[in-house]
């Protein structure tokens, strides 16, 4: 992808006033949950846009459950981070879900949720994606 894969970095929970993004690593059952996208071959957390009046947290849940399905999740607030993607750079709050429950994947832009016990090999985000996962997986074994 050369310049234009996200690349970034963690900073620590609360370092940011405003948060564009939330970015959910979700655990069940000791593997990680990643979702496909409709449009895409790749791996994802689930996540997105923090929608006017909503804090990262709602945020957090509302993209977990319309990316995966999760029905029944504690939802913990990790770090913090900064991505860059050339010129642009996107922010935001990363979250870790000790999933509970997985229920049916609802009608969204996602095609299928899988479970994993390393990372996929085919991530959409390669470079971020790992750093964010270790990060939860800190807290996780922390919990």
């Amino acid at each position: 992808m050369g310049n234009d894969e996200l690349t970034g970095y963690t900073i620590p929970l609360g370092s940011q006033e405003h948060y564009k993004y939330v970015v959910v690593c979700s655990n069940y059952q000791g593997k990680w949950l990643f979702s496909r996208h409709k449009e895409r071959t790749t791996w994802e957390t689930q996540g997105g846009h923090v929608e006017e009046g909503e804090t990262p947290l709602d945020a957090a849940k509302r993209e977990l459950y319309e990316e995966s399905g999760v029905t029944d999740a504690d939802v913990y607030a990790v770090c913090d981070y900064r991505g860059f993607r050339g010129p642009r750079n996107s922010y935001g709050m990363v979250f870790l879900a000790v999933v509970h429950e997985l229920g049916s994947l609802p009608e969204s832009e996602m095609q299928e949720v899988k479970l994993f016990e390393e990372l996929p090999e085919h991530l959409t985000y390669p470079k971020m994606t790992p750093l964010l996962i270790k990060e939860a997986e800190k807290f996780l074994n922390n919990l």
